[in-house]
């Protein structure tokens, strides 16, 4: 049988901060904050909350000089917190002039990402272009040169219209643009070695909004560099449209072996949780077998057995009791990102799933008998009965249980200090043992 995964391309080796990208390293998340950079209060407690959360890298938009420089401040807030996440610049037609008045951001910043498409125009964009890669190169940063279709070259895209029309190609609209977001990346990259950047200071991206061009555009990418990629639909859309195309273009990307870092650009609903990106990054890595960043938990979809809401609802509750807990757990237990846990709503289903987890519950459907049996490792273990807060407070305790027994302690200080999140008090219940 051949491997659901493909081997995975082969690129160099990118330092940005702590993390590698590329050379084999695994796929990095990495998302990008959406409040005002000058903002430092507010900046830096949404740079934590996606680090927190398991990004990787984390992006802040670098636009006016109050941005600029507020940079520093923000990293020495993040890194006062104990967080050593790399924070990249954001740069779009005035990077040149921003990093070269404003040097301690240029310090402060582990990674520059420019997009060639508006760093100006003709000569002035090369020059422009130029200097800031010679920036990067007098701090030893590394660039992403993010290609985007909406603020491609408009001179090499006539061009090869032109050339389209003279030599009767036959090429669609969609074609050319495919390819001048090819060309224009691998010049860039050109541009960028001339000014003095090795190949291990280089990232590469070319980022569209439809799926099946971002397949086709990477896939060549693929062909022609082995500088390493990160993935992302430039607008993938507000809620299941976004997570829907994100995955449908990724996954297959990734499952080809292309990709060494991803982004999934979700537009937030307003006041909405900026960290969804991030879940949802780290859900496609982990669905797809190649990263493990905490316990998946299975539920079932509901039917007319589970007229009831309560599995949901424990399920729902289950999934954000793992998120707060994560940053404890893995500072002290090593492995614990691979337990499985199953919440399920009726007897077809139940029993089977939860006996494939590590830990699983039972809940009753409509008409069934009142209680949960909860299966540990296979075996049944307890049976739950009361309230649904009661069941909640259990089903919690014997994860607790279970981690601590289960995973074995890290050393001190093999991993940075996590935030403690407290666990609840358990209420009163009532537990029946196994027969």
């Amino acid at each position: 049988m051949e491997p659901a995964i493909a081997q995975r391309h082969k690129t160099v080796g990118v330092k940005v901060g702590k993390v590698q990208v590329g050379g084999g390293a695994p796929v990095v998340v990495q998302s990008m904050t959406n409040t005002d950079t000058a903002d430092v209060e507010s900046t830096a407690r949404q740079y934590l909350e996606l680090a927190q959360a398991g990004s990787e890298i984390v992006r802040v938009t670098v636009n006016v000089p109050e941005a600029a420089a507020a940079v520093p401040e923000i990293k020495r807030r993040v890194l006062d917190a104990g967080c050593d996440t790399p924070l990249i610049g954001d740069f779009h037609y005035n990077g040149h002039v921003l990093l070269t008045k404003y040097p301690d951001c240029a310090k402060a910043l582990d990674k520059y990402r420019i997009n060639p498409g508006n760093v100006g125009k003709g000569v002035r964009r090369d020059e422009q272009f130029s200097t800031i890669c010679k920036v990067a190169v007098d701090n030893g940063k590394p660039v992403r040169i993010g290609v985007n279709g909406g603020s491609l070259n408009q001179e090499l895209v006539m061009q090869k219209m032109q050339e389209n029309t003279d030599r009767n190609l036959s090429l669609t609209s969609e074609d050319i643009i495919n390819e001048c977001m090819v060309i224009s990346a691998l010049q860039s990259t050109e541009l960028a070695l001339a000014s003095g950047l090795r190949k291990d200071q280089i990232i590469i991206s070319c980022k569209v909004s439809r799926p099946r061009d971002l397949i086709s555009i990477y896939r060549e990418l693929a062909r022609k560099t082995d500088q390493p990629l990160h993935l992302g639909l430039t607008e993938a859309g507000m809620g299941a449209k976004g997570l829907v195309w994100s995955a449908s273009s990724m996954a297959i990307l990734l499952s080809e072996g292309i990709g060494d870092t991803i982004r999934v650009s979700l537009t937030p609903r307003p006041g909405g949780d900026r960290r969804d990106e991030v879940y949802a990054a780290c859900e496609l890595l982990q669905a797809l077998g190649l990263r493990s960043f905490a316990p998946s938990v299975t539920a079932c979809p509901g039917c007319g057995r589970t007229t009831s809401s309560t599995f949901q609802e424990l399920a729902e509750r289950t999934q954000q009791y793992i998120r707060d807990k994560m940053p404890e757990w893995k500072s002290q237990y090593e492995g614990v990102e691979e337990l499985k846990l199953a919440v399920m709503g009726c007897i077809v289903n139940g029993p089977g799933e939860s006996r494939a987890a590590n830990i699983g519950i039972s809940l009753p459907g409509t008409g069934e008998e009142p209680s949960c049996p909860v299966y540990i490792d296979g075996e049944k273990s307890v049976t739950l009965k009361g309230t649904y807060d009661e069941l909640a407070a259990a089903f919690r305790k014997l994860l607790d249980d279970y981690v601590v027994a289960k995973y074995p302690r890290r050393a001190p200080g093999s991993v940075p200090p996590a935030v403690r999140v407290p666990s609840p008090p358990a209420p009163g219940l009532h537990v029946l043992p196994s027969r």
